[in-house]
């Protein structure tokens, strides 16, 4: 009969433990120093290793030849215990024995020696499910208990067991396996079972188990079953992910606000039976990566990325704040919380969408934060416009000059001659005298505004835009980018392309793309991808109809404004 890779491949020294050294090396020096306890306490989360550890440790202290701490695995004693065989060894599950006669059976039986090795060994796993007479019971033999007798207890839930349990054992803490020592793993035990495995597939595995082994050697176990050649599609396939491109693709749309093409992609993932919990899972992950991004000077160590993938986030987390992303992961959260207590499971995805796409539609705390962060960078950018669009101040040694000029001419008496044409001039003035006029210099008379003369080379971008059409399989375009450069993919999705001569605009809902277009390289990529597509080449702008005249108000009052339509109360000091 076939057997499953983690039962198979379950370790069977200290040796092949991976990523647990802190407790492995331990546990070894013990055994050299034969200072050996009389319980143990192994909690941790599911697949990292309790329950193997504690079946080595009992073979290392009965194994007849142990070798640097332990078991030789060749020895008689060693190979009943592998078998399940040996009567001096006990395996209980405390989730279906966990009433007190079930310990008090354990009682009964410690009080015999061992039949054929050294200790008597006894293994409770998900020990924190005994009743609490169980428990108390279990504390009787914990204090006085028999030397030949060692106890291994194994819990998820340490904080369910008794402190006075806990006090009388050894306690190891085992942690989530590292990503990288997952897929090391899963890489050799591939190439024994003469498994084709790339590492970026090796390394999804790992990041989909969350550091526990056991999954990920039962996901691989999956694979096998579509095929022996293993890439990250198939493990896509097998976990019933969804494609990277597709939550890049959900992210994108609710940066630029795209709810029409976030809905249609959901649309399309539930056509092709993707699991709606899992794919809202997957967007609070990726949100998550990008809050990682912006927060921590090394995400890689973190979250798990390829390059490309790395990239295309970047990209992402340098057009949100912190404010975005955490408002994002709440929605998300909310939403994945109420999946499948009534409403359904994808009309729960669309209506988080639908609320990330419009942050008015939602009044919680997170997404009134949001938006008053990005009321705050609007205003801050509509500051920097308004200083633009005012006219040049006047240079500071032009108003000196005209300044000393006005002191020494108030200053000295005027000649007769300048007095003579000037007395006609005092007798219109309706000004006192002795003030002199200063209007021409702080304030120069404005010309009216009139439209610049376009220069010999320049493009009326708006006269183009008017007459542009559509430009034919854009979105297919867009997609070929994902292979060559995922940045591209990522700042063109969901934009719109418009032809007009040899000229190509790109509509976009965000400057995202405007901002990736001033990047030489990868604009140059873009022309070399249309020609390869089209046969011509297109020089590239921005669609745009009509310009949108700033309102000259104060930025400040804007702020305020904004802040009594949301219903936030403010205090303003001096």
């Amino acid at each position: 009969m076939y057997q499953a890779l983690y039962r198979k491949w379950r370790p069977k020294t200290f040796d092949d433990v991976a990523g647990q050294e802190h407790i492995t090396t331990t546990l070894r020096n013990e055994l050299k120093n034969d200072r050996i306890s009389h319980a143990y306490l192994f909690t941790g989360s599911r697949g990292t290793g309790k329950t193997t550890c504690a079946k080595i440790l009992a073979k290392a202290v009965n194994c007849l030849d142990p070798k640097d701490g332990s078991p030789c695995g060749e020895c008689e004693i060693c190979r009943e215990i592998d078998n399940g065989t040996s009567i001096d060894v006990f395996e209980m599950d405390a989730a279906s024995n966990r009433k007190i006669d079930d310990i008090r059976g354990i009682i009964d039986e410690v009080q015999g020696a061992p039949y054929k090795c050294r200790y008597k060994v006894y293994i409770i796993d998900e020990v924190h499910m005994l009743t609490a007479e169980s428990f108390n019971a279990l504390l009787k033999i914990l204090e006085e208990p028999p030397r030949h007798v060692i106890f291994i207890l194994a819990t998820t839930e340490v904080h369910k067991i008794m402190l006075t349990i806990q006090s009388r054992c050894q306690r190891f803490d085992f942690h989530r396996i590292p990503p990288r020592d997952i897929a090391d793993r899963l890489l050799y035990v591939a190439n024994q079972e003469n498994i084709t495995l790339d590492d970026s597939a090796a390394m999804l595995i790992a990041s989909v188990s969350d550091g526990a082994m056991r999954d990920a050697l039962s996901l691989l176990d999956r694979c096998i079953a579509i095929s022996r050649d293993v890439d990250s599609e198939v493990v896509r396939t097998a976990a019933g992910l969804a494609d990277k491109g597709y939550l890049y693709d959900l992210a994108s749309c609710v940066i630029n606000k795209n709810t029409s093409r976030a809905l249609g992609i959901i649309d399309r993932l539930y056509g092709e039976a993707k699991d709606m919990p899992l794919l809202c899972d997957e967007l609070i992950s990726h949100f998550r990566a990008l809050m990682m991004i912006k927060s921590v000077s090394n995400p890689r160590d973190i979250v798990v990325f390829s390059d490309s993938e790395y990239e295309q986030s970047v990209t992402q987390a340098d057009y949100l704040s912190l404010a975005d992303i955490v408002f994002y992961m709440d929605v998300l959260s909310r939403a994945y919380q109420r999946m499948g207590k009534g409403t359904g499971d994808r009309t729960e995805l669309e209506m988080a969408v639908v609320k990330l796409c419009s942050p008015e539609l939602d009044v919680t705390n997170e997404s009134i934060a949001a938006r008053i962060t990005a009321l705050e960078q609007a205003l801050r950018k509509g500051i920097v416009a308004a200083q633009a669009s005012q006219p040049a101040p006047m240079p500071i040694e032009d108003k000196e000059t005209v300044g000393s000029e006005e002191k020494s001419a108030a200053a000295e008496p005027p000649k007769a001659e300048e007095a003579a044409s000037a007395e006609p001039q005092k007798q219109s003035e309706p000004e006192p005298e002795q003030k002199p006029v200063q209007k021409p210099v702080q304030k120069p008379v404005q010309k009216p505004v009139q439209k610049p003369v376009q220069r010999q080379g320049e493009v009326d971008i708006v006269a183009l835009s008017r007459e542009a059409k559509p430009f034919p399989n854009w979105p297919e375009l867009v997609e070929s980018f994902r292979g060559a450069s995922a940045s591209i993919a990522a700042s063109l999705s969901g934009s719109e392309a418009f032809v007009n001569g040899n000229y190509l605009l790109i509509k976009a809902e965000s400057d995202l793309a405007f901002r990736m277009l001033r990047i030489p390289e990868k604009r140059r990529a873009i022309r070399e991808a249309l020609i390869a597509n089209t046969g011509k080449q297109y020089r590239l702008g921005p669609y745009r109809l009509e310009e949108k005249k700033q309102e000259e108000t104060d930025p400040l009052q804007q702020f305020k404004n904004k802040l009594a339509e949301s219903g936030i109360e403010y205090t303003e000091e001096n």
